[in-house]
């Protein structure tokens, strides 16, 4: 090999980038980062030190997720607008990640508590009429059904300003023909007085009694999907027509009952 002066050997210039001297080995390979010089006898690489800039950005944008092909590629575009632009969607991705990565830990915790709670959920299931009843309702498209709670935050204040008299039970209403991953067409309504009026956002009907199979659920709302399984087994198993979406009506106030003494009534409508 010919002397040049002030060239690193790989070992020193894989301590000054932090990148081991393996990947190093596998950057040249593929073309990404090119040793100044290599010992045709041993193989040995030897860098420049003008090289160091191009190893840190290296090292940088693999940190950040991009894989070798995109490295070498953003290497050569540093300058310009493209680099910038990559970095921008890299970002969108990672946030994207990041969300998606939140909301399957709020499941895992979602999961373990009502892991701790089985063991104190009870379900019954026997055939109830839903009774008739006049309502106030907020109508809107949530996120998911776990996000009931949005709606419940806008009705409450909403029935305050307009000065409704709640005089029963609450409960929601899913009116979409059949489940959805997102965007639920969602009702919250309480129990009013007969001939009770609102005015938009709100609104204001009469819900006919209906012959229905009912699911009393004693536990957590996380259990609510369980209760709604065990409905469907049961309406399969005794042969009935299922008409209608399920209809839920919350018995105790969340914000002063434990989980495990919440109770919900889930009613699925049949012929």
């Amino acid at each position: 090999m010919t002397d040049i002066p002030n060239l690193i050997a790989i070992g020193q210039f894989s301590s000054l980038t932090r990148l081991s001297v393996r990947m190093l080995r596998h950057y040249d390979a593929n073309g990404v980062l090119v040793p100044a010089q290599v010992d045709p006898a041993t193989g040995y690489r030897w860098y420049a030190p003008s090289q160091l800039a191009d190893a840190m950005l290296v090292r940088q944008l693999r940190d950040v997720g991009f894989g070798v092909p995109a490295i070498g590629a953003l290497l050569a575009a540093r300058d310009t607008s493209t680099f910038t632009r990559a970095l921008d969607q890299q970002r969108e991705v990672l946030v994207d990640e990041t969300r998606a990565a939140q909301h399957r830990l709020t499941l895992i915790d979602r999961m373990r508590e009502a892991h701790r709670l089985e063991n104190t959920m009870s379900i019954t299931i026997d055939q109830h009429p839903f009774a008739a009843r006049r309502i106030v309702g907020l109508r809107d498209t949530i996120p998911t059904y776990a996000d009931e709670g949005q709606l419940w935050g806008r009705f409450m204040p909403e029935l305050q300003s307009q000065g409704v008299d709640i005089t029963g039970l609450g409960g929601a209403i899913n009116h979409d023909e059949g489940f959805k991953e997102s965007d639920v067409d969602t009702e919250v309504w309480l129990e009013v007085a007969p001939g009770t009026t609102v005015t938009e956002p709100l609104n204001a009907r009469d819900l006919p009694e209906q012959r229905c199979l009912r699911a009393t659920l004693v536990g957590p709302y996380d259990q609510i999907g369980e209760a709604c399984d065990q409905l469907a087994r049961k309406a399969a198993a005794d042969n009935l027509t299922m008409t209608g979406g399920m209809h839920y009506v919350y018995l105790t106030d969340p914000s002063n009952t434990p989980p495990e003494e919440q109770r919900t009534e889930i009613y699925l409508p049949i012929a």
